[in-house]
């Protein structure tokens, strides 16, 4: 894997396309409009920024990751990438219109790869033009940071592909689990009831959103609190994970709180945007 797509430049995009430049290769992340590019970019410019300030990354590799990367608004800049990796909204008909556009364009030999979290391979594959070259590869948020990646193998997925994957992840210092295509995969299976329970907690009343944080901080080790957590995946991104759930096992552990979907209409997406639970205006939480 010589040369790397990136569909999709917002927080895990970006951070996709940096581990991507940090390991080594060259790497073109498309984006829908130039304004959303030069967001992308700049997120991934301050996160690199932040790396050098806290010495895990030096300036001269910066700046030598940095020149590997490419940005572009056309998805033919994806047509000599040997490994596209799309990265866009967690939104089944969205993805399925991209991967059509990227079927016209990419090579026969392109690992192709989504970053969902939650929607089911088999319902994209069609639209790839290659279901056999098509894996899921769910990096965590923050991708910099995060040690996993989770490969989703679909039903037409074959096994080189996935090896291929297995390997591609592997040389960005990632570790991996595989799991079958089913909604949600393994962590979000797990994690979404989780995050709910802490939004239903607080909406009825039980405890304060600090407090809650703190009680599964120091009461079960977490590196930080369901709250807090939520603000940091965002809470639109939550919400749609939680519908698409919801919608496949119509189990209630699975339904989105109302004050989960009233916020997300009322702007309030997490740390991204400012605010979210708390408010991060001002710098910090």
């Amino acid at each position: 894997m010589k040369k790397v797509g990136v569909v999709g430049c917002g927080l895990m995009g970006a951070g996709i396309a940096e581990v991507c430049i940090k390991s080594g290769h060259s790497t073109v992340v498309r984006e829908v409009d130039a304004a959303a590019l030069e967001r992308g970019l700049a997120r991934l410019d301050a996160s690199m920024n932040r790396a050098v300030s806290k010495g895990k990354l030096t300036e001269a590799e910066r700046d030598a990751a940095r020149a590997r990367l490419e940005g572009t608004t056309e998805v033919s800049a994806l047509a000599d990438c040997d490994v596209i990796i799309e990265a866009i909204v967690e939104n089944r008909e969205a993805k399925a219109s991209l991967w059509k556009e990227i079927a016209r364009v990419a090579k026969p030999g392109a690992l192709l790869a989504t970053n969902t979290s939650s929607i089911p391979l088999s319902s994209l594959a069609p639209h790839t033009g290659n279901p056999a070259r098509f894996i899921g590869l769910h990096f965590m948020n923050p991708v910099p940071v995060m040690k996993l990646v989770e490969i989703v193998q679909g039903i037409e997925s074959s096994e080189e592909a996935i090896a291929e994957g297995k390997a591609f992840v592997e040389g960005l210092g990632k570790t991996t689990i595989l799991a079958k295509d089913t909604p949600g995969f393994v962590i979000n299976v797990l994690l979404v009831p989780y995050l709910c329970d802490a939004v239903r907690l607080l909406e009825a009343g039980v405890a304060s959103k600090e407090d809650i944080d703190k009680g599964m901080q120091l009461g079960c080790g977490m590196p930080m609190g369901p709250i807090t957590l939520l603000d940091f995946v965002g809470l639109d991104t939550t919400l749609a994970i939680a519908d698409v759930l919801y919608g496949e096992f119509g189990d209630p552990k699975y339904a989105a709180p109302p004050l989960l979907r009233r916020m997300v209409e009322s702007g309030f997406m997490g740390k991204k945007c400012g605010r979210g639970f708390y408010d991060y205006r001002g710098g910090q939480k």
